[in-house]
């Protein structure tokens, strides 16, 4: 069950709408001391060659993201370098496999990805934002590198959403007589 709901993104999206400039730094600032490698992952797309005018892109996902992830009342661990690393690899995994596929079993594949994902709202909501600023053909290597950060990072949230179990070690196990 996704932990950010329809109504949790939609709030979130609505408030960071709503913020000015200041308001938008102050989210970022937040977003560097609590999830520091999600700004990492696309403060560095400037470095492979994405434009400052397409950075607005997953900058405006990242922010509606973690307000998201706030408003959701989940406690949500530090997402790590080795989880987002894991993460891409799953992707690129992904995106190989569906290469060779004719028209119909990449829309089964598609359909698939998009029925198992953890959190699809957010999926649906960063596919959205990418395909209305025509960033979903990725024409260049830059869009390309957009493109699968913006992914990387719902899917790394998503990957962080599964509730953590209390160790083995902590469950009361019957004792025999």
């Amino acid at each position: 069950m996704a932990l950010i709901t329809q109504a949790v993104l939609a709030k979130a999206a609505v408030a960071v709408n709503a913020m000015g400039l200041t308001e938008r730094v102050r989210l970022a600032d937040e977003v560097f001391a609590h999830q520091p490698n999600l700004l990492a992952s696309v403060l560095v797309l400037q470095r492979m060659g994405v434009s400052l005018q397409q950075m607005d892109v997953p900058i405006y996902i990242l922010l509606v993201a973690y307000q998201a992830m706030k408003t959701s009342g989940h406690t949500w661990p530090l997402i790590s370098q080795d989880t987002q690393e894991a993460c891409l690899r799953r992707l690129t995994g992904r995106v190989r496999f569906a290469e060779g596929l004719g028209h119909g079993l990449l829309e089964q594949s598609t359909q698939q990805y998009i029925d198992e994902h953890r959190e699809p709202y957010l999926l649906a909501f960063a596919y959205g934002h990418l395909q209305d600023n025509e960033l979903l053909g990725a024409r260049t290597e830059a869009e390309k590198s957009l493109l699968l950060a913006a992914l990387n990072l719902v899917d790394c949230i998503a990957f962080m959403s599964v509730p953590v179990r209390p160790p083995s070690s902590a469950r009361s196990v019957p004792t025999s007589p």
